[in-house]
C-alpha cells in the first residue's frame, strides 16, 4: 500500500519515459500528450537542449540560496523584462506561489496609499491556486469547500464583463486592484475579450489601481504571443508566470512594472528555493528554444489546424457545443459532464483533460507536429462522437 495522502485521483497509469509529444508507460504502450504535463512541457518531453542544460548545471550548482547573487536569475529576469515589458521579477516555484506574491504585493500597495483594508477585484470561475490567499481568489466553490473561513478582501465580478468592475468601483473605495486570467483555463477555455482588457487598464489608470494579469497556464508562447495580455496591446502592473516557463522543472515569477515595482523591499518577501540556478537555467533554456524554433508562430498554426479539425469533424453534431481557444490552448465544451472521457482517451492512447465538468481541455507542447495535430483531431473526435451517441441512445 502507498503512504501517499490521497490528493489526487490518479488515473490508472504510471510512464518511464517520453520523446517529444509521446510517452511511454511502464508496461510500454505510448500514447500522444495533448495535455503536457497540464501546460507544463513546453518543448516536449527529452528535448535534448533542455536536457543538455539541466544536466550541466547540475553539474555546476543546484543551490545557494538567495543570501546570494545568482547570476542565472539575474539573466532570467532580464530576459522576462526584455520579452513581457516589465521592470521586475521575482522567482518562485510554482503558480500559486507567483500569485500569492502579487497579492501580497497589491495589498502592501493600497497600504502604502493608506488603505487598511485593501480589496482584490476577481473574476467568476477564476482559478488561482490552492493556497489560502489563492484560493480565496478562486472563483470555484467546490475547490474552496472545506477550507473556510477564506481570507478577506476579495470583490468577485462576472469575468468578461466591464460594467460590474466599474459598478464596484462606484462604491468600493478600499479596491486596490484587479486580478483575472487573460485566458480561464480550469474555468472552461474562456477568453478575455481585447476591450474588456483594454477597459480595466483604462478604469486602473483612472483609479489607480493596479492591473495583475494571471499567465500561469497560458503564459509562454501557448496563445500565440508569449504573453496573452499582448494580444489587447496593454501592459500590466503585474504578471505571474509557472507552468511553462522551466519546460517541466518548477518554477514560477512574479513580474511588476511601473506603480507596482519598487515597493518589496529585502524581508518583505522571500522563498528559499526560488531562483535556483537550476531552475533558472531550465527556463532560459526553454525560452531560448521556443524562440530558436519559432514555436510561437507554429502554436498559432497548428491550434488553428487541430480547433479547424475538431469544427470539421463534430460539425452538427448533438451535444457539442463551442469548440474555442487560442493558439495551443483548446477547448470543446459539450451539453453535459464528460470527466469519462479522460479514461476513455487513456485507453485509446490519448491523453486529454477535462474541466469545468463538461470541456475537453487540450494542451499541447509548443512544438506538436501537424502530422500529430492530424492524428490527435482523428482520434478525439472519434471518442467525443461515440460518447455523445451512446448519451443520446440511452
Amino acid at each position: 500500500m502507498s503512504h501517499l495522502m490521497n490528493t489526487y485521483a490518479r488515473l490508472p497509469v504510471a510512464f518511464s519515459h517520453g520523446q517529444g509529444s509521446w510517452v511511454t508507460d511502464v508496461g510500454g504502450k505510448r500514447y500522444l500528450d495533448a495535455l503536457s504535463g497540464i501546460a507544463v512541457s513546453t518543448l516536449g518531453h527529452n528535448h535534448p537542449a533542455l536536457v543538455a542544460a539541466i544536466a550541466t548545471q547540475a553539474s555546476r550548482l543546484l543551490h545557494t540560496s538567495n543570501l546570494y547573487r545568482i547570476p542565472e536569475q539575474e539573466a532570467l529576469s532580464d530576459r522576462l523584462a526584455a520579452l513581457s515589458g516589465m521592470d521586475e521579477v521575482f522567482c518562485c516555484n510554482s503558480g500559486c506561489e507567483a500569485n500569492e506574491a502579487a497579492i501580497k504585493l497589491a495589498r502592501f500597495y493600497g497600504h502604502r496609499r493608506g488603505i487598511d483594508s485593501p480589496n482584490i477585484i476577481v473574476m467568476e470561475h477564476a482559478f488561482h491556486g490552492r493556497t489560502m490567499a489563492t484560493l480565496s481568489a478562486t472563483g470555484n466553490r467546490k475547490t474552496q469547500a472545506g477550507f473556510e473561513p477564506l481570507v478577506s478582501g476579495f470583490v468577485r465580478v462576472p469575468f468578461n464583463d466591464l460594467p460590474a468592475v466599474q459598478a464596484v468601483a462606484g462604491h468600493n473605495s478600499n479596491v486596490v486592484a484587479v486580478m483575472l486570467e487573460v485566458l480561464q483555463g480550469e474555468g472552461g477555455i474562456h477568453l478575455a475579450d481585447p476591450d474588456y482588457l483594454r477597459g480595466l487598464r483604462a478604469l486602473c489608470d483612472e483609479r489607480g489601481w493596479l492591473l495583475i494579469c494571471d499567465e500561469v497556464q497560458c503564459g509562454i508562447g501557448r496563445t500565440g504571443k508569449w504573453f496573452g495580455y499582448q494580444h489587447a496591446g496593454i501592459l500590466p502592473d503585474v504578471v505571474t508566470l509557472a507552468k511553462g516557463l522551466g519546460g517541466g522543472v518548477p518554477i514560477g515569477a512574479c513580474l511588476a512594472s511601473g506603480r507596482a515595482a519598487g515597493l518589496f523591499g529585502p524581508g518583505n518577501h522571500g522563498s528559499t528555493f526560488g531562483g535556483n540556478p537550476l531552475a533558472c537555467s531550465a527556463a532560459l533554456t526553454t525560452l531560448a528554444v521556443v524562440e530558436q524554433e519559432g514555436l510561437i508562430e507554429h502554436a498559432v498554426a497548428i491550434g488553428e489546424l487541430i480547433r479547424c479539425g475538431l469544427q470539421s469533424e463534430l460539425a452538427g453534431k448533438a451535444g457539442v457545443v463551442d469548440v474555442r481557444g487560442r493558439g495551443l490552448m483548446i477547448g470543446i465544451e459539450l451539453s453535459r459532464p464528460c470527466g469519462e472521457l479522460v479514461r476513455r482517451a487513456l485507453e485509446a492512447g490519448l491523453l486529454i483533460n477535462v474541466t469545468a465538468d463538461s470541456v475537453v481541455r487540450l494542451l499541447p507542447a509548443l512544438n506538436f507536429s501537424a502530422d500529430e495535430a492530424r492524428e490527435l483531431v482523428q482520434r478525439l473526435s472519434a471518442l467525443i462522437s461515440a460518447f455523445l451517441a451512446e448519451k443520446a441512445a440511452s
